[in-house]
């Protein structure tokens, strides 16, 4: 996964680039989550990436299939992304493309596993306590997990705070063999 990011990035830091200038990065995360969409079908995977495909057939006949559903710069960024054989990254491209336009407007996508379903109080709290350490209004996808026995799993960015049961035993179990 570290290579496809490496390969992505450069394409997500111009597409955000542009998109802040022109003031419509809401609208190139809608329209490259749409992308994404679209690529996450078999045949389209294989089609893209078949050598024997003209680029410019494929192109053509890819941007028909979107009629309507992206503006114009959009359109120049797949038409990019299809000469040089990158349209396989789109959904690479979709991640840190939203990761920089939540930084941009002070938020933070945020991954809370729990054992069990947290109420609306100890959600609000968890909300506070997480803008307070990392400085930004979280986004937060909870799911629940009964795997982690009690407590929270917390992934933002490349920040974890394991304070499950779960993870408690696993590092008593190391420091114990060590």
């Amino acid at each position: 996964m570290t290579e496809l990011t490496t390969l992505a990035r450069p394409y997500a830091v111009a597409a955000f680039k542009h998109a802040k200038k022109a003031k419509s990065a809401r609208r190139w995360a809608g329209e490259l989550g749409f992308l994404a969409t679209i690529m996450s079908d078999v045949q389209i995977q294989r089609a893209a990436a078949n050598p024997r495909v003209r680029r410019e057939d494929f192109a053509t006949a890819f941007l028909s299939l979107c009629e309507g559903q992206l503006g114009g710069d959009v359109q120049n960024f797949v038409r990019l992304l299809i000469e040089n054989r990158r349209l396989d990254l789109i959904g690479e491209i979709v991640l840190l493309f939203e990761e920089y336009r939540m930084a941009d407007e002070g938020q933070i996508q945020v991954d809370v596993r729990t054992a069990y379903e947290l109420s609306g109080p100890e959600t609000t709290k968890l909300s506070k306590v997480l803008q307070a350490h990392l400085g930004r209004k979280p986004e937060m996808a909870v799911t629940i997990d009964p795997e982690l026995i009690g407590g929270v799993y917390i992934r933002a960015g490349d920040r974890v705070i394991d304070a499950s049961v779960r993870g408690q035993i696993e590092r008593l179990a190391k420091n114990l063999r060590n």
